[in-house]
């Protein structure tokens, strides 16, 4: 895996899987999520929508739009906010004791989102997903099917499928080997997430 840390045997057994649940919007990232906290594994939740809902409050435009950036003054300020926030769960997850910690995407999909909105960022982006490695990735494909935009998940299916090429490109950038979850019923795609984590 990339970024490893040297570390005693001891320390190595003591530390937390983390691990992200990533993919392009309405792939079913929540629904699995949640099923996992339900399960009693520790979850830390996305907080683009929020901050979007926000930002759509604030913004001086009514107009559909798929990038929420344009409801913001500062769209720099804005994806730096997305990486600290996502920075902290990080950093809140180094207290956690349990072996598997999950994450409702990781840091580097700020970056990717930015490479697909052509938004340029510096190495305080770069720095800070190199600065706070995740142990796995597993990353749920477009499916059509099921998936619904709303108020806060303001892109079409095709520029979804284009986040999903940004993801791959943008964590395979950064050494990471994705594991892609299959197009399943959610209690499935729990199961095989587990089995893949426990093999």
């Amino acid at each position: 895996m990339p970024f490893s840390v040297i570390c005693s045997p001891k320390l190595q057994l003591l530390k937390s899987k983390k691990v992200v649940i990533t993919g392009a919007p309405g792939t079913g990232k929540t629904s699995i999520i949640t099923g996992l906290e339900q399960l009693g594994y520790p979850c830390f939740h996305e907080i683009i929508r929020d901050m979007t809902s926000k930002a759509k409050k604030e913004g001086k435009t009514d107009s559909f739009t798929s990038n929420p950036l344009v409801f913001v003054d500062d769209a720099l300020q804005f994806n730096k906010d997305l990486l600290h926030g996502r920075a902290e769960h990080y950093k809140k997850s180094l207290s956690f004791s349990e072996p598997i910690i999950f994450f409702d995407r990781g840091i580097p999909d700020v970056l990717a989102y930015m490479d697909f909105f052509n938004q340029s960022y510096n190495k305080e982006f770069t720095n800070t997903c190199e600065q706070n490695p995740y142990d796995h990735i597993f990353l749920l494909p477009p499916w059509q099917e099921i998936y619904v935009s709303d108020n806060e998940r303001l892109e079409s299916y095709e520029e979804a499928q284009k986040i999903d090429d940004a993801l791959r490109n943008t964590y395979t950038g950064f050494g990471y080997n994705p594991m892609l979850v299959p197009k399943k019923p959610v209690s499935e795609r729990i199961d095989f997430i587990l089995k893949k984590l426990n093999s």
